[in-house]
């Protein structure tokens, strides 16, 4: 199969590491002009100068907006008016206890997760459906089926990316643009690395041993026994973008290493 995304602009919210930063790699890796966002300009330009130093012939640009507001929102469409494809994968999410949780915990995480994704599909997929085609794709989670009781609010919000998706999804019907959901399961990004690495220090074991107690533990259903890369996720997300996915709209697609044990 060659994806090949020449002459199509791809923005990817969230960028500067993890599985947005892998996405971002593997549109430019296929010829596609990729927009970087993260919060601020350094961590921005660092990954920017980072893709170009792997990949000498990509053409790469940033903005630096925080997407959880509406002003950021603004910024970025101002600095990129329009896109052929755009990859929501902005979030975040925090260890706390459904009781401790805030109603200004709640809002935030909900301003991040999902409002960021609302503002930028928003502004972009009108421009998608005048033109007939585009790709839109919201970076959810398996905890969006599985609500985690440690992370309730993060859960929700990655449900109702899953919903925008599939209900944005009924408006492109007979065009040649898609909405899809993408569902990953415990991964080796940037935040969830960052936990495994404090667990390892608390516990003294190396951060594969915190790994594997976290899967032991949490998510005993793993079918592959242990933590997806971000390019592995980043790969689902670059095939849903090209053209070959062109029948899939609507849909949840799983790379929870199968965690899930739903047959739908």
């Amino acid at each position: 199969m060659n994806i090949d995304f020449t002459g199509k602009k791809a923005v990817v919210t969230g960028s500067t590491a993890g599985i947005g930063r892998a996405t971002a790699e593997g549109l430019a890796r296929a010829g596609a002009s990729v927009v970087v966002n993260g919060r601020g300009d350094a961590r921005v330009n660092k990954a920017i100068q980072e893709i170009r130093h792997a990949f000498p012939d990509a053409n790469i640009s940033g903005v630096a907006a925080d997407l959880s507001t509406a002003e950021g929102a603004e910024r970025l469409i101002t600095q990129v008016p329009d896109a052929d494809i755009l990859v929501n994968n902005l979030g975040t999410a925090v260890l706390r206890d459904f009781i401790d949780t805030t109603d200004g915990d709640w809002w935030s995480i909900f301003q991040i997760n999902v409002m960021s994704g609302v503002r930028a599909t928003r502004h972009y997929l009108p421009q998608m459906l005048r033109r007939g085609w585009g790709r839109v794709v919201f970076v959810s989670s398996e905890s969006g089926v599985n609500i985690p009781k440690e992370m309730i609010d993060y859960g929700v919000t990655k449900t109702a990316q899953i919903a925008i998706a599939r209900g944005l999804a009924e408006t492109t019907a007979g065009t040649g643009v898609t909405v899809n959901s993408v569902l990953p399961g415990p991964t080796r990004s940037e935040i969830l690395s960052n936990w495994m690495a404090a667990q390892a220090t608390e516990h003294g074991i190396s951060q594969s041993d915190a790994e594997q107690a976290f899967l032991n533990s949490a998510r005993p259903t793993s079918l592959i026994g242990r933590f997806a890369t971000t390019d592995e996720v980043a790969n689902m997300i670059v095939y849903l973008c090209s053209e070959q996915a062109s029948a899939t709209n609507g849909s949840a697609m799983r790379v929870d290493g199968g965690v899930l044990r739903s047959i739908l």
